[in-house]
């Protein structure tokens, strides 16, 4: 099994979330052996049946276990929120550590569901960092193709074309068809389409809901759904004192590059590094791996993009508690020189006490007036692997 940098406590039981197909079960079965588990996966008709009709049928079991299995494993919690209100119990009554993993949390959040009150830590699971793949890395495959597990395995173009398509097609078929998120598919599959489309953009609710043909509340219900099944994220627009007149909406990026891509319908067309689809890709990479990093290292960041009204942008605002306001220009340049970094100069003296960074595609890092330029692996490492 490839490294992941996520690790787990023997002693504790947790919820483990992260989209399908980030490796959660793959990770889960390498760190807990099967001799030790009880493992219960809701995914399988078996055990929802099961459950679903009586889910005190799982404290039966679990009372039943020998003292060598020490933890249960319940795959894709949400599929039955009330189980959470057995598990709260038997973990109260019992000895045993319970592994809760799930893909969407909407569920349990619509139905008010037991979030076990504390007594259990929460972990999120993000596709591959480029990290974790360390000297196997590639950038263009990853603008193109994404970070999740499987991509690795598959051996030309067309087998990941078709895997992404039908990672869209299972995503809409069993997270919101099957779970009745949307009661008609097609606006939201248009909707899906539209959305990847503008990832990475200041979000214009209205401006999507004519391209969709529903309105404004539909558009901001569907993304709330995006949401809540982990597949994207908005960015929040930064709030400061500072003069200059701040834009208030946010962006909103999936949660992988390849995804996105499978989604707005453009993997047949090739990432080349002069055109503008490379830069957009490149800084969509960029910011989901400085997010991830920091998910793993350091929770307490917080993330937000500038925008003001005369269109001023700031890629990445990092408030990091105890450290000055971190700026992160992003540029797939080879070269970026001094003209490159008006905006971020100009904005780094009007906020003030704040590091101002650029990450690109540099070889070596370099100093203009008050931001350096860090060739992107080398700028990451060294601000979010703290």
């Amino acid at each position: 099994m490839k490294y992941r940098i996520l690790t787990f406590p023997k002693t504790q039981s947790f919820f483990l979330f992260g989209p399908r197909g980030v490796g959660k079960t793959t990770l889960l079965h390498a760190a807990f052996p099967k001799e030790q588990c009880l493992w219960l996966d809701l995914l399988t008709a078996e055990f929802e049946a099961q459950f679903s009709d009586d889910p005190d049928e799982l404290a039966a079991l679990v009372r039943a276990l020998p003292a060598e299995k020490t933890h249960v494993v319940i795959d894709e919690i949400q599929k039955i929120p009330k189980l959470l209100d057995v598990v709260h119990q038997l973990i109260e009554d019992t000895d045993k550590k319970f592994i809760l993993t799930g893909s969407s949390a909407r569920k349990l959040k619509r139905g008010g569901a037991n979030l076990l009150a504390g007594r259990a830590f929460v972990y999120h699971l993000h596709p591959f960092t480029f990290t974790e793949l360390d000297k196997e890395f590639e950038l263009t495959a990853a603008l193109q193709w994404g970070m999740l597990p499987k991509i690795r395995t598959l051996g030309n173009d067309s087998e990941r074309m078709q895997f992404l398509q039908a990672y869209a097609n299972t995503y809409l078929k069993e997270e919101i068809w099957e779970e009745q998120f949307v009661k008609n598919l097609s606006p939201f599959r248009r909707f899906l389409e539209v959305a990847a489309q503008n990832n990475g953009k200041v979000v214009n609710f209205a401006n999507i809901a004519r391209d969709v043909g529903v309105d404004d509340k539909t558009v901001e219900r569907y993304f709330s759904i995006l949401e809540d099944t982990l597949i994207g994220f908005f960015l929040p627009a930064f709030h400061h004192s500072f003069r200059k007149q701040l834009g208030v909406r946010p962006k909103f990026y999936f949660f992988d590059t390849g995804v996105v891509r499978a989604l707005s319908r453009t993997l047949s067309i090739p990432l080349l590094a002069a055109n503008f689809a490379y830069g957009d890709a490149f800084e969509h990479f960029i910011i989901l791996e400085c997010i991830k990093l920091a998910g793993y290292y350091c929770s307490e960041y917080r993330f937000s993009h500038i925008r003001t009204y005369d269109d001023t942008e700031i890629d990445l605002v990092v408030e990091r508690p105890g450290l000055p306001l971190l700026l992160i220009e992003i540029k797939s340049k080879k070269n970026v020189d001094v003209s490159d970094l008006k905006t971020i100069e100009t904005m780094a003296r009007e906020i003030g006490h704040c590091e101002a960074i650029c990450l690109s595609n540099d070889k070596n890092a370099k100093r203009y007036d008050n931001v350096t330029v860090y060739p992107w692996q080398e700028g990451i490492k060294k601000f979010f692997s703290c």
